[in-house]
């Protein structure tokens, strides 16, 4: 388990803005630099975002991880998913041997990649006690909230805390200076779509889309399911706290807690699919500093996911129509954060350069 050090309220106090003075002498950096004027587009709004998380003009990302939250869900009982809850452990085993999709393309930009089980279903002790994984289990699995509220609000707090703690921990002791979002959890995309039709106000056949490739039938069940949860709970979308206690996940109260954790250290943290998304809209519902750290690195095939990054006003860097998850989306997207910050450390200026500042002809 990993050690509370940082409380939810003490993250949510001490958050600060990203800062206006760095981004502002980025601005002006950018300007002098020997190209045509923001002629690298999104590469240099990304950079300047940078300079104000990192506090300098010489923004470093060499040190990147993705952290992979896992967690089941009692709604599957309600047959909305295409794939039975037994995958979820499954898969977090592939993860472990470096076989799944977040692996590799973890590996092509060097990433590391570390698995948190938030509330898997079943015990893995095998992969905990050689330390394979990182065991912050709330419980087994949310409760069917169809039925009733799918955790307490101490779980949810729980949850989030363990988040943050992990964040704080790879950022304390391992020095890493740049995050990514990602998921496990048969199903979750329908606590996903719960929470994205409660906080933005979305109808939710609007935001409900086929997850894993479920078939139509299916899908009207889903959205009748997630649509008579949020009648029978009543959860406010003033409280994300209530909201992740009724409709919520283990796994993505741990990523909203990841995402507040790197707020609080001014890191930045690439967010990734659809999952991963609704945990940045209660990141941001609890923490609105928080957004300031965060760069949105896809849009999925998810209908709903759009509109996540609408609610949050964040243009995403990529559209390569995934539908996986486990934070793949961010992880290549963190090519382009590279790129960004080695933009604003090794193009010259036109001083530098020797190069006319003219730009006659361009």
């Amino acid at each position: 388990m990993i050690e509370t050090k940082y409380t939810l309220k003490q993250v949510i106090e001490n958050t600060e803005l990203a800062d206006p003075k760095w981004q502002a002498a980025a601005r002006d950096h950018i300007e002098k630099l020997a190209i045509p004027p923001w002629s690298l587009g999104q590469l240099l709004v990304v950079g300047e975002q940078l300079s104000g998380i990192q506090r300098t003009i010489r923004p470093n990302v060499d040190k990147k991880m993705v952290i992979t939250m896992a967690g089941d869900h009692g709604v599957v009982a309600e047959g909305v998913s295409a794939f039975p809850q037994e995958v979820t452990p499954q898969m977090v085993a592939n993860f472990v041997k470096g076989g799944a999709g977040i692996n590799v393309l973890a590996k092509a930009v060097g990433a590391d990649v570390i698995v948190v089980d938030m509330g898997v279903a079943v015990d893995m002790p095998h992969l905990v006690e050689k330390g394979a994984i990182i065991d912050c289990k709330v419980a087994y699995g949310t409760k069917n909230f169809s039925k009733e509220p799918a955790m307490t609000r101490a779980q949810a707090i729980q949850a989030l805390e363990a988040g943050i703690n992990v964040a704080s921990k790879v950022i304390e002791e391992q020095g890493i200076n740049l995050l990514a979002t990602g998921d496990m959890g048969i199903g979750n995309t329908t606590p996903s779509a719960a929470i994205l039709a409660v906080m933005a106000e979305y109808p939710v056949s609007s935001v409900t889309g086929r997850g894993t490739g479920i078939d139509n039938a299916t899908l009207l069940n889903k959205i009748k399911v997630i649509r008579d949860a949020i009648n029978l709970h009543s959860p406010d979308k003033n409280d994300p706290i209530d909201v992740l206690s009724k409709v919520g996940g283990f796994e993505i109260a741990g990523i909203a807690g990841v995402i507040l954790g790197a707020a609080y250290h001014q890191v930045p943290i690439l967010v990734d699919g659809f999952i991963s998304t609704a945990g940045a809209l209660i990141a941001k519902g609890l923490c609105p500093q928080s957004l300031d750290y965060m760069i949105p690195s896809h849009q999925s095939e998810e209908p709903g996911h759009q509109l996540m990054w609408q609610a949050l006003g964040l243009r995403p860097l990529l559209n390569l129509n995934f539908k996986l998850g486990e934070g793949t989306g961010a992880a290549v997207a963190m090519h382009l954060v590279e790129s960004s910050a080695r933009v604003m450390c090794d193009v010259l200026t036109f001083e530098d350069a020797g190069v006319s500042n003219g730009h006659e002809g361009i």
